[in-house]
């Protein structure tokens, strides 16, 4: 998503990307990013929950009035509301990168 975000972005269209691993968004140029706390495939919120989901997209839409150019980062104010080892539709075992991640914080 990075990639699109950055030809769209030369072509003079400003974007902002909703993410989860922002991190690694900053590392290949993503010009705008609202980072979320969301898990891997929902990241405006749970199935069926309109309301997350609308504050989710009005948050990171409010990143364009914020951000100030390319290489913004803003992290959204929401938290997942389970804990990720109980929730029954993720896997059990973290992805590759976000393995990663955590292993290189300590």
């Amino acid at each position: 998503m990075g990639l699109v975000a950055r030809v769209v972005e030369a072509a003079g269209i400003p974007t902002v990307t909703l993410n989860m691993i922002w991190p690694y968004q900053r590392l290949i140029g993503m010009p705008r990013v609202a980072a979320v706390e969301h898990p891997f495939g929902r990241p405006y919120g749970d199935v069926g929950d309109a309301k997350t989901q609308g504050e989710v997209l009005r948050a990171a839409l409010d990143v364009f009035a914020k951000a100030d150019g390319p290489g913004y980062i803003e992290h959204l104010p929401f938290t997942w509301h389970e804990d990720p080892k109980e929730t029954k539709w993720h896997p059990a075992e973290p992805s590759p990168i976000i393995a990663l991640m955590k292993s290189r914080r300590k």
